[in-house]
This record gives C-alpha cells, sequence and structure tokens, in this order.
C-alpha cells in the first residue's frame, strides 16, 4: 500500500517572510531505500518516491489521497510567536 505525508514545506534560509507557504504538499515515502556503493548517494527503485504534489489546502490534499486509496499522515504546522518589537526600545533600556 503507498504511503505519503501531507504537510506545508519550511521556508528556506534565504527566505524571511511568510509568501509562499500555504501550499500544502502530499510526498509518497521512499520504499528500500539503498545506498551507492560508487558515490553514497541514497537511491531506490520506487518511483513514488519523486513524485511530489501540491494543493491549495489542506483539503484538496486529503480528498485526493482518499480517492487515489492512498494512507496519509497529515503533518500540521507549527505556529508561529510573534513578538511585536519596536526600533524605539533599543534606546529606552
Amino acid at each position: 500500500m503507498k504511503k505519503a505525508k501531507i504537510y506545508i514545506p519550511n521556508k528556506s534560509a534565504m527566505q524571511s517572510g511568510l509568501g509562499k507557504s500555504n501550499k500544502w504538499i502530499l510526498e509518497f515515502e521512499t520504499k528500500n531505500p539503498t545506498q551507492n556503493p560508487l558515490m553514497g548517494w541514497e537511491s531506490s527503485d520506487d518511483t513514488l518516491s519523486e513524485l511530489r504534489l501540491e494543493f491549495s489546502s489542506k483539503d484538496k490534499a486529503v480528498s485526493y489521497a482518499k480517492k487515489k486509496k492512498i494512507d496519509y499522515e497529515i503533518i500540521e504546522p507549527k505556529k508561529r510567536k510573534i513578538i511585536k518589537k519596536s526600533y524605539a526600545n533599543n534606546f529606552l533600556k
């Protein structure tokens, strides 16, 4: 049976804002990963591990997985703590 995870990817180190962080990704788990003896790379004969689907909402990703009879795991994003700071507070202490 196919197993997949549904999540929102983390922003990259080069990204300061939250743009493009609203897409949900359905990504299949790799079966039987092997290590290439020559180069040391991890590889697999499972082509589904290369497939990565983007959805605009979690509900659409879940309905797609149910329609295609894919076992899935939802990884909820962690909420960010936003601390409002003022530049003037640097000089008030």
